[in-house]
C-alpha cells in the first residue's frame, strides 16, 4: 500500500485554479551515508554571531548531517524516477563524486545519495532523481510566495519536487521537503495533470515544456518553483526557466537561499523574481534550526540584487529563537547597508509544525515590533503574514503616505500604481509592476 495520509485534488478550467496536496506520513531515520566537506578557506561575509534568545523554550542541538539512505538504479528505474545527468559535480577516485551544487559540497560513494535525497551517484556520475516528477502543482496568487511588488493580482503556477538541502525543524511543508523520492506521489501528479496537455501519453513525467503548456492554459502569468527547496531540483527549475522565458511566462524562485554562487548566476539569466527566506540573523539559529549555516544565504542575496532579480524577503519569527529586538535589527541594518531600503520585507507568522510544536504562535505584537524595528531602520516596505488583520499587506507610499495596494488574504482589492509610479503623488515604486517590464 503506497504511504499517502490523504491526497486531495480541487480542478476547473473555467477558474483557471488547481490545488493538490500530498501528504505522507513516514518519516526515515537511516544513518548518513554522505560526508559534507568542510571549506578550510574562510567565506568572505562574515556570518554574525548572534545568540539565539534565552528564554522559556529550549533550543535544539546543532545539527548538520542527515539521513540519506542509498537506492539502487533499478529501484530507481522501476519507481519511474529519473535519471538525469545532474550538473554541477566532480568525479573523484572509487567512482564517488561531489556534489557542487550548494555550499554543502557532498562527497557522494558509489550507489548513495546527498543531503537533499533526491541525487544519487551511479558509476561516478551524479544524477537528479527527481527531474520531470512534480509531487505538488498549485496555481497561486502571487502575493502567497509572497511578492507584493511584482504583477500583483496575478496567478503562479507554482511546482516542487520532494528534497531540500535543508534540515528546518519547524518546515511546514516537511511531508515533501524531508521525504525520500521513492515515497513521492509523482505519477499520480502527473497522471492527474496529463489529462490538461493535448496528445501527451508518457504518463511517468511532465517535461519542462509541459509545464510551461500548462500555466498558458491556466491563465498563469509566471511559473513559482516553491514549497520545497528548488536548488536541489536544479536542472528541472532552469531548464523550465529557459522555456518560459521563450514564452513570455516570467520566473519566480522561492527559496532558502543555499546555492552556490556558479549555478545562481548561470539560474539569474532566466529569473524575474525571487523570494528568499532568510530563517534568522544568527549562525547559531540556522545551525540549532535548520542544519545549516548563514553565510552563504547572505552571498544568495547579494548576487540576486547584482545580477537585477526582483527580490523580496521573508522573515519567519519565531517564539523563542529569532525573535530578539537584538537579531532584528541587526538583520535590518544588513538589508540596508547591503541590499539597499527598498527590497520588500515580510515578517511572517509561525505556527508549531513538524518538530517544533513547544511553543505557540507567534503573537500578533512580536511581529508588530518586528516590523516597527524594520521600519525604524529605514526599511521602506514592511508587511506582516499569515495573519489576519486590516492593513498589514498593504503597500503605502513612503512619501505621501497613501494606501496604493489594499489586499486582504493575499488577494488585490484596490491598486493604485499607475506605470510604476503612486497614483497621488508620482513617487516611483520599486517593483515589477507589468508583464512587458524586463531585467
Amino acid at each position: 500500500m503506497r504511504n499517502i495520509v490523504a491526497v486531495v485534488a480541487t480542478f476547473s478550467i473555467l477558474v483557471a485554479a488547481v490545488t493538490i496536496t500530498v501528504f505522507s506520513q513516514s518519516q526515515t531515520s537511516d544513518q548518513n551515508r554522505f560526508v559534507e566537506k568542510k571549506s578550510s578557506k574562510k567565506d568572505d561575509i562574515s556570518a554574525e554571531k548572534i545568540p539565539v534568545p534565552s528564554g522559556p523554550y529550549s533550543h535544539p542541538e546543532k545539527f548538520s548531517l542527515r539521513p540519506s539512505k542509498s537506492i539502487s538504479k533499478d529501484e530507481v528505474e522501476r519507481l519511474k524516477l529519473a535519471l538525469h545527468k545532474a550538473s554541477y559535480f566532480k568525479p573523484l577516485s572509487d567512482k564517488s563524486v561531489q556534489c557542487l551544487l550548494c555550499p554543502r559540497h557532498c562527497l557522494i560513494k558509489d550507489g548513495e545519495r546527498g543531503a537533499c535525497r533526491i541525487r544519487a551517484n551511479y558509476d561516478g556520475t551524479l544524477y537528479a532523481l527527481t527531474y520531470g516528477k512534480p509531487v505538488a502543482i498549485n496555481n497561486d496568487p502571487v502575493e502567497k510566495k509572497p511578492l507584493n511588488h511584482f504583477l500583483p493580482g496575478t496567478k503562479s503556477l507554482s511546482i516542487a519536487t520532494i528534497g531540500c538541502n535543508f534540515g528546518c525543524i519547524f518546515c511546514q511543508n516537511w511531508h515533501i521537503s524531508q521525504e525520500y523520492p521513492e515515497r513521492g506521489e509523482h505519477l499520480f501528479i502527473v497522471e492527474y495533470f496529463a489529462r490538461l496537455i493535448p496528445g501527451k501519453s508518457d504518463l511517468t513525467v511532465f517535461t519542462p515544456s509541459e509545464l510551461v503548456q500548462l500555466a498558458k492554459l491556466l491563465g498563469a502569468d509566471s511559473i513559482s518553483y516553491t514549497y520545497t527547496e528548488p536548488s536541489v531540483f536544479y536542472e528541472y527549475m532552469l531548464d523550465t526557466a529557459k522555456e518560459a522565458r521563450k514564452a513570455g511566462v516570467k520566473n519566480i524562485w522561492v527559496t532558502c537561499g543555499y546555492l552556490e554562487e556558479k549555478p545562481l548566476r548561470e539560474l539569474c539569466k532566466y529569473l524575474d523574481a525571487a523570494n528568499v527566506d532568510l530563517k534568522g540573523f544568527s549562525e547559531e539559529f540556522y545551525s540549532r534550526y535548520c542544519g545549516s549555516n548563514l553565510a552563504p544565504v547572505l552571498k544568495t542575496l547579494k548576487i540576486l540584487k547584482e545580477e537585477n532579480v526582483w527580490l523580496e524577503i521573508t522573515n519567519l519569527v519565531i517564539p523563542g529563537a529569532n525573535d530578539s529586538d537584538e537579531m532584528i535589527r541587526k538583520m535590518c541594518v544588513w538589508l540596508k547597508e547591503n541590499l539597499g531600503t527598498d527590497v520588500p520585507l515580510h515578517f511572517s507568522r509561525f505556527y508549531p509544525n513538524y518538530k517544533l510544536q513547544d511553543r505557540p504562535e507567534t503573537p500578533f505584537s512580536t511581529l508588530q515590533r518586528a516590523a516597527k524595528i524594520a521600519k525604524e531602520e529605514g526599511i521602506k516596505y514592511v508587511y506582516i503574514g499569515n495573519v489576519w488583520a486590516e492593513g498589514v499587506e498593504d503597500t503605502l507610499c513612503p512619501d505621501c503616505g497613501k494606501r496604493l495596494v489594499r489586499r486582504r488574504l493575499m488577494s488585490v482589492l484596490e491598486n493604485h500604481i499607475k506605470d510604476g509610479k503612486c497614483e497621488f503623488c508620482k513617487t516611483s515604486i520599486p517593483g515589477v509592476w507589468s508583464l512587458n517590464s524586463s531585467k
